[in-house]
């Protein structure tokens, strides 16, 4: 009996397997920057640290370098991190999985179900940092999204694929109008972002803002403020991977996020962390760098639509300080 090897096959699949493991060393741990040599990576890597004494592993990010020392920020805790700690890069940036299923689900800021058991292992990969669509490819705002909100659609209308900021002091109703828009408004999908709130709001916004009836068609994604800066940081470009997926499915999508201050504040820390020179404020160059990236990502283009609602918490309501300044000149009204 005759038997044949698909032979190229097999060495086109063993040319991609790693068959030797280079791992790094933690030689540092200052505040919430860990520091590692021996690691040949790249910015934004996704690395695993072996806690001592345990199987578990704490996943960080590659966030910088400083000659041939790798910093990096984990995204759990620092707990049981200590020197000669194994550091192994697994060769890829931080990914998503995403399906229909997700659908009415909260999840963390780095995409994973919180409230509910979901089994992601079929789910599409998405990464999630990516570039804002080419501005040529950008198709022109013209028509109007019913928000289901009197006040608005009969005075300040929306356009579909228009990215607006609600600024305002804290306490007077940014998410209360963001639960209507979410569960009376006309759009196929929505997306939440909650960026650095208080850990009992979560709960309250989905229970007594968003409704039944909107978290149905809602993903929430929730980065409290006791998660770690790059969590909270990461959490807001998770919402707007999900969005960007259902938009690249020809999805009417509303995005709301809440707040870009709390993400401004996530960046600071992380590069204040690194060594970053405060400018503003306190506000690092890399915050206002960090802004555009994140808000130009939403926002029309030739297969679907993300129109986006972004709260600013402005400081004891100034309107001239740095961020919502910032964040003006970007949004389109």
């Amino acid at each position: 009996m005759d038997f044949e090897l698909p032979l190229a096959e097999y060495l086109k699949k063993a040319q991609t397997i790693p068959f030797r493991s280079l791992y790094g060393k933690v030689s540092e741990v200052v505040g919430l920057i860990v520091k590692v040599e021996g690691l040949d990576v790249f910015v934004g890597e996704i690395c695993e640290i072996a806690i001592r004494n345990s199987h578990k592993r704490t996943m960080a990010e590659v966030v910088g370098f400083v000659k041939k020392t790798v910093l990096l920020m984990p995204l759990d805790d620092l707990d049981g991190i200590g020197p000669g700690c194994l550091v192994k890069p697994t060769g890829k940036s931080l990914t998503i999985k995403i399906d229909d299923q997700l659908l009415g689900c909260t999840l963390d800021g780095l995409g994973r179900p919180i409230d509910k058991i979901v089994d992601t292992s079929s789910f599409q990969e998405y990464p999630v940092m990516q570039d804002s669509p080419d501005p040529f490819e950008r198709e022109k705002i013209a028509t109007v999204l019913p928000t289901g909100v009197r006040a608005i659609d009969g005075l300040l209308t929306v356009g579909e694929g228009q990215r607006l900021g609600i600024f305002a002091g804290s306490g007077v109703g940014k998410s209360t109008l963001l639960g209507m828009i979410a569960k009376y408004s006309a759009a196929e999908i929505i997306v939440i972002g909650l960026i650095g709130e208080r850990g009992r709001e979560v709960k309250e916004f989905i229970e007594n803002e968003l409704g039944e009836e909107g978290y149905r068609r809602s993903i929430v994604v929730c980065a409290t403020s006791d998660a770690p800066p790059l969590v909270r940081l990461k959490g807001a470009h998770v919402a707007t991977a999900i969005a960007e997926y259902y938009r690249d499915r020809g999805k009417k999508v509303v995005l709301m996020m809440d707040s870009v201050t709390r993400f401004a504040m996530a960046q600071r820390e992380i590069g204040l962390s690194i060594g970053e020179p405060p400018t503003t404020k306190g506000y690092t160059p890399s915050v206002f760098t960090s802004l555009p990236r994140l808000l130009e990502r939403s926002g029309m283009s030739h297969k679907g639509s993300i129109t986006a609602f972004y709260t600013v918490l402005v400081e004891g309501d100034d309107m001239n300080e740095p961020i919502a300044d910032a964040v003006r000149g970007i949004l389109d009204g």
